[in-house]
């Protein structure tokens, strides 16, 4: 009998690893496709066929399903930087959207049992708090618009061709495997790496803008799971922490654990909502969601915990930063993306 065939694209990245990881431990045969822009070929596990490619070259996705006989598709590779998707509107939607239709299009010729979607509470834009799943999408980003394009695209392929889905909305995860470089995303290992180098934490605004900071624990083994839940097939779930914390109190926290305080600077007010958080109810009713939340003080040590012994043995390596180099419109870039 043949093991289960599972597709990870962004499996060498932070929340498909940990998703990879999970499929092994349960049995799973797992392939994973990953171009390494956001990744790190050291998260790969080293019991999975590693692939490196982008979801965007459609001939390469037709021949990893052509050689494996995949079960299941789990799509974790996106950009994702929300903000900075105003200003890279054209990878923006070759990426997040074209390369996803590329992988539907094979999962439909394939007939596979389900595609697994991470999207994201961008999707929901400016909306009714808590953002729950009954509400119309109202993405205002073109990070958010190409998730909610991908999510109707399921739908729609689910009505004509009979493809399962099922699509998770993460929001605002951290933890261990985090890419730690990157200065367009992740506040908190941003804030972080910018501790380690004795650098002035930047925050938009007051810092009272408040975000649901989802350690990757309590979520990563849900979504590696819910395909066993042929119930949750056709569904769509938010899916993260249910507390609430501000930018300024994440910075405190961090500040705390490690030990060391820097200074604090103020950017003007990006265009972002003050307050966002969701309602989880329908994930606890599906799946055996965790009980009790790991708290964002005990998530954040393990990650720095995770940093000092993973990254950091040569200090050098701190000055490291992953700036993108093809922005293609530069009006209205915040001064500490340049």
């Amino acid at each position: 009998m043949r093991k289960t065939i599972s597709l990870v694209t962004g499996g060498a990245g932070f929340i498909g690893s940990h998703v990879a990881d999970h499929l092994l431990a349960t049995g799973h045969q797992v392939i994973i496709l990953d171009d390494l822009s956001g990744g790190f070929k050291r998260n790969v596990n080293k019991n999975a066929s590693f692939i490196k490619g982008s979801i965007s070259n459609y001939e390469l996705v037709k021949k990893i399903f052509k050689k494996f006989p995949i079960n299941y598709v789990f799509h974790l590779a996106a950009y994702a930087a929300e903000g900075l998707s105003h200003h890279i509107r054209g990878f923006n939607y070759k990426n997040n959207l074209i390369g996803s239709i590329n992988l539907i299009n094979e999962s439909v010729k394939k007939n596979i049992d389900c595609f697994l979607f991470t999207s994201s509470i961008a999707v929901y834009g400016k909306n009714q708090l808590p953002l729950k799943e009954d509400l119309v999408p109202n993405p205002e980003d073109p990070y958010g618009i190409a998730k909610y394009a991908v999510e109707l695209d399921l739908k729609a392929a689910h009505r004509y061709f009979g493809l399962n889905y099922i699509i998770f909305r993460p929001h605002n995860v951290y933890g261990e495997k985090q890419n730690f470089f990157d200065k367009y995303r992740n506040v908190i290992g941003i804030f972080m790496r910018k501790i380690l180098k004795d650098e002035s934490l930047v925050i938009f605004g007051t810092g009272e803008q408040t975000r649901a900071f989802s350690y990757i624990d309590d979520i990563a083994p849900i979504i590696a799971l819910s395909v066993e839940n042929k119930k949750a097939y056709n569904q769509t779930f938010n899916i993260g922490s249910d507390t609430p914390r501000s930018v300024m109190q994440v910075a405190e926290v961090i500040m705390n654990k490690m030990k060391k305080k820097v200074e604090i600077l103020y950017d003007p007010t990006r265009m972002e909502h003050i307050h966002v958080y969701a309602d989880h109810g329908k994930v606890k009713e599906y799946f055996n969601f965790p009980e009790k939340e790991t708290p964002l003080e005990e998530g954040i040590e393990k990650m720095i915990e995770w940093v000092k012994k993973s990254i950091f043995s040569n200090f050098a390596a701190l000055t490291k930063t992953d700036k993108f180099k093809n922005i293609e419109i530069y009006k209205n870039l915040p001064q500490s993306w340049i």
